[in-house]
């Protein structure tokens, strides 16, 4: 495990006062998301964060693993309407009436995905050709808050009937979930990204 204290060079917007985003930029932004658990997960935090910062989300993000059954679909998509008024109560998430109603919703969708596809991971990976899109930026302002490909997701999805996934949003769970790797390219993380897909084929 890499010492969140090294002198690697990481992308600009990591605090290194938070060890918890350190942690996360260091181990899990932009690495390949396959499970459908983990996808419901990243997806329904990113819808989370909309209007909020990713840190705090972070440090909420045990409580929601516990609330939401370890985004297991099958359960989440059972939740009733008395669930929902019980996680409206819960002091350790984001008690968004919307954003929680949508995770419930995104849950009911993401297993018709599944029907129609074997899964949610083959689904969304072919909105990037099956293989991590590698940008190349060297500041934090040339990260684009959408693409054309988020376009495309989020209007898929949105079709399916699911919710609280526009582009912007969608492009961050991309990005969290490894379709795209926008670590900039002087970070320590963006070569060791390249060089673990490259083993992987």
């Amino acid at each position: 495990m890499r010492n969140a204290a090294s002198h690697e060079k990481r992308c600009s917007w990591v605090n290194m006062n938070d060890p918890l985003l350190v942690e996360y930029h260091d181990h899990e932004w932009g690495v390949p998301v396959h499970g459908d658990n983990r996808h419901l997960e990243v997806l329904v935090l990113s819808g989370a964060q909309a209007g909020l910062n990713w840190s705090l989300v972070l440090k909420k993000r045990d409580s929601y693993r516990r609330a939401f059954d370890r985004f297991d679909p099958d359960k989440v998509a059972r939740y009733t309407g008395k669930r929902i008024e019980k996680l409206l109560v819960d002091p350790t998430i984001i008690r968004n009436r919307m954003k929680i109603e949508a995770a419930v919703t995104n849950a009911r969708a993401l297993l018709k995905v599944c029907e129609e596809f074997g899964s949610f991971d083959s689904y969304c990976w072919r909105f990037v050709d099956g293989q991590p899109k590698f940008n190349h930026w060297r500041a934090t302002s040339q990260i684009p808050a959408t693409s054309p490909e988020s376009e495309s997701f989020s209007k898929d999805l949105k079709r399916r009937g699911f919710s609280f996934v526009g582009p912007t949003v969608m492009y961050a769970y991309m990005q969290s979930a490894g379709l795209v790797n926008d670590h900039l390219v002087e970070c320590f993380r963006y070569q060791e990204l390249m060089s673990e897909v490259a083993h992987a084929d």
